[in-house]
């Protein structure tokens, strides 16, 4: 460990971490906040490494740490955790489930030697747990009951009551990830048994770890590590490998320029640009970095054709014919996500508005790549169909709550459509665009707020509800309820909805709208009437679907009924669904 006034920095394997470290999630620290989708996201990256190079070693990211040293009033060392909660608190949780799932009682004793130590006063060895909520005892007890105790996540039922009860945000979320785990590793479709997840777990996967006695350069590592990131990025690295196989001065000025200034106009988005180069080109979730995806899966790819045995060709060649490509979807990128697509789409901005909904509402942006590979073969013929379309797909397996992965997955498989079909129309005509209908509506027509797919939701009906001739202006929204959630006990709102009323649908769509300003929540509380001229008024102006909503004189449960059945069945014709499911939905 440091000493006084030295930083430190080391990789380090999870066996290591997880047998000679010991942490403390200090005060300051946020809840745990990881949801299903970064749990799958990281339960499916070790499978894929532990499948694809099982003896290779896998990188899992950094951790900054500031170390304690025993003194009179700590019993012994540990590790304050600046950066990384959310990946330890994960990993602890997976060994839990690994040895609760597991069937070979050394894999059993591994697991839990590495969650807890047993105290053994004649060795003079403490009871020590390896990771402790500092002030946050809920939690703690948690850990206690349902991580430290084996078989604690064998506990379904309780926890499936920890999710939905009022518990500590930590707890709920931490409840769901053991779920999600113990499904994961339930399932034989993901090709892993318990004990061989533990085996590269262990053995394979490595964090780099940066340490330090002193909490001010602990902060400033963690400032250093989260906002600026390290000086060569990766797309400097393949900017420079490229220009290295240009013969031509004249093409390398040109083509250094030309990256330049994408680098300068698109900022942070410039990467992600170059990823979903990357994904036209593999049709494959991304496992590696940047440089590694363009070296290992596009440039020398390592794959083998099953049918021949023989490694897979090239998917492009260094050069010029990487930069070609790079300024022809560079061209496309700023023709469709610019705006500016009026007359080429029909004399409406129908599809630039979706556009910035979808850059807006939606949790990622894996739905452009097959939007600019269906531009670079059809140009605008079917342009706003393709996207309709898309737009659907996405949006609806989000909301059914696929994985991540499985959404990247229905993404890759339009690519393949478009990439293969011989018109436009082939492509509109496929079943890729499928999605749970039936599961959409009842997600939609049930109890919305709070979800992160809300805010999603109104801006798509400010879509539906908008002027196709106007372009929108989304002004970072924020959601509001008309019928207030704690309404003041001598209000109108106490008089026109019963208290069972208002609890089942307060937060539900039809009582939902976007406003364009900061919430005040004492004005927010007022009678209708009030609270329309005083706080509606002015604040949601570029709202369309707010303007409509907001026309009404009272606002009682008449009102609040027929405008939740007219969002449904607007948002409904939006997804082509037939009205009988919207009705069997609610």
């Amino acid at each position: 460990m440091p000493n006084k006034n030295e930083i430190k920095s080391e990789k380090i394997l999870v066996k290591d971490v997880f047998s000679t470290m010991w942490f403390r999630i200090p005060e300051y620290q946020r809840p745990y906040i990881w949801g299903k989708d970064e749990v799958n996201e990281l339960l499916d990256d070790l499978t894929f490494a532990s499948k694809d190079k099982p003896d290779s070693e896998y990188f899992l990211g950094s951790f900054v740490f500031q170390f304690k040293q025993a003194h009179s009033e700590q019993e012994f060392n540990e590790n304050d955790l600046l950066d990384g909660q959310q990946r330890m608190t994960t990993l602890l949780m997976l060994l839990a489930c690994i040895r609760d799932a597991a069937t070979n009682q050394l894999a059993k004793n591994s697991c839990q030697s590495r969650i807890y130590q047993q105290g053994d006063p004649f060795s003079r060895i403490p009871e020590r747990n390896r990771l402790i909520f500092a002030i946050r005892e809920d939690v703690q007890e948690f850990v206690e009951i349902y991580v430290k105790t084996p078989g604690g996540t064998n506990k379904t039922e309780e926890l499936e009551k920890l999710t939905k009860s009022q518990a500590d945000t930590s707890i709920q979320n931490m409840a769901r990830a053991i779920l999600e785990i113990r499904q994961f590793l339930g399932n034989p479709e993901n090709g892993i048994t318990p004990e061989e997840l533990l085996t590269f777990l262990l053995n394979n996967v490595l964090f780099i770890y940066v340490a330090t006695q002193d909490l001010e350069d602990a902060f400033r590592l963690f400032t250093i590590l989260n906002d600026r990131g390290v000086p060569l990025r990766n797309s400097d690295i393949l900017k420079s490998l490229n220009l290295g196989e240009l013969d031509k001065d004249s093409d390398k000025i040109k083509y250094a320029k030309l990256w330049e200034e994408a680098e300068s106009s698109l900022g942070d988005d410039f990467d992600r640009f170059l990823n979903h180069l990357r994904t036209i080109l593999v049709k494959d979730k991304a496992r590696l970095s940047l440089l590694q995806e363009f070296e290992d899966k596009i440039y020398y790819p390592k794959e083998r054709e099953k049918a021949t045995g023989q490694k897979k060709p090239a998917l492009l060649k260094k050069g010029k014919e990487t930069f070609q490509l790079v300024e022809r979807y560079l061209k496309h990128y700023n023709d469709l996500l610019g705006g500016g697509n009026y007359e080429e789409t029909g004399n409406s901005f129908k599809f630039d508005n979706l556009v910035k909904v979808m850059l807006t509402g939606l949790p990622s942006s894996d739905w452009v790549p097959p939007l600019l590979l269906y531009y670079d073969r059809f140009g605008y013929l079917g342009l706003l169909d393709f996207l309709i379309e898309l737009d659907r797909k996405f949006s609806a397996d989000w909301m059914t709550q696929l994985t991540p992965t499985e959404r990247i997955e229905n993404m890759n498989q339009v690519i393949r459509v478009v990439e293969g079909a011989e018109s436009a129309k082939a492509v509109l005509a496929n079943a890729c665009f499928q999605f749970d209908a039936a599961g959409l509506m009842r997600t939609v027509s049930g109890t919305v707020y709070g979800r992160k797919y809300t805010r999603y939701l109104l801006l798509k009906l400010d879509f539906i509800y908008s002027d196709p001739g106007q372009l929108m202006s989304i002004q970072t929204p924020s959601v509001e309820h008309i019928l207030p959630q704690t309404p003041k006990e001598d209000s109108q709102w106490v008089i026109d909805f019963t208290e069972q009323q208002r609890d089942e649908w307060t937060d539900k769509l039809g009582n939902l709208v976007l406003i364009t300003r900061a919430k005040n929540s004492s004005q927010g509380r007022l009678n209708y009437k009030h609270k329309k001229a005083k706080y509606f008024n002015g604040s949601i102006t570029t709202c369309p679907n707010s303007l409509r909503v907001l026309q009404n004189s009272q606002w009682t449960m008449a009102e609040l009924v027929d405008n939740h059945k007219k969002v449904l069945g607007a948002l409904a014709t939006n997804y082509g669904i037939q009205i009988t499911q919207v009705e069997s939905a609610q």
